[in-house]
């Protein structure tokens, strides 16, 4: 996996607060536990954001979910396999007396890799890996039927190679606040 921090490849990744960054395990525990993530595609210069169910196959190293035989993200991953995917919470919202310092606890983590779409046997293990997360204890041929070729034909099932991810995390219980301006009372720091 490329070094997504390493400054001297990419400038943009200066950091304000590197004490923020999380290393790969909190990365995949966010993953595993996340129910939603945000998938940015693009057609030609135009970024698009879908908010889709997945799994992280750890294993594999790889995201999968999927969608419509027709419709944004086919079109999209079809056009531009680079793809970006976010999942993240949110706790509370941290007043200060200090404008910039104003924050929220949360934690992210952001995935950049390549798109593509899954055909037949591939398709099926990958739908058969997805339904489990958010139904566990269900089973192909037991709860429900199990997934046909006709049904393969009626939806995109994509996986995403992960080439790089970043996580990050901010659950103080307060925010920075300054000296040179008088204290916030403790009941601000209740009320949100």
């Amino acid at each position: 996996m490329s070094n997504y921090y390493d400054v001297s490849v990419n400038p943009a990744n200066k950091q304000r607060r590197p004490e923020n960054r999380r290393d790969d395990t909190f990365v995949k525990d966010l993953l595993h536990c996340s129910q939603l993530c945000r998938i940015a595609t693009r057609w030609n210069n135009q970024p698009f954001i879908t908010p889709t169910n997945f799994v992280y196959d750890e294993a594999n190293h790889r995201i999968i979910f999927h969608s419509n035989v027709v419709g944004r993200i086919r079109a999209n991953s079809e056009k531009h396999d680079e793809v970006c995917l976010e999942v993240s919470e949110f706790g509370r919202y941290l007043p200060s007396n200090d404008p910039l310092e104003f924050s929220t606890q949360y934690r992210s983590v952001i995935v950049f890799g390549k798109v593509c779409v899954l055909e037949n046997e591939a398709a099926r293990e990958a739908l058969y890996q997805l339904i489990p997360k958010y139904f566990p204890g269900m089973e192909a041929g037991r709860e429900y039927k199990p997934i046909t070729d006709q049904q393969l034909k009626q939806t995109s099932v994509y996986e995403i190679v992960i080439d790089s991810w970043s996580g990050k995390e901010n659950w103080e219980e307060k925010a920075i606040q300054i000296e040179d301006w008088p204290a916030l009372e403790e009941t601000w720091f209740e009320k949100f």
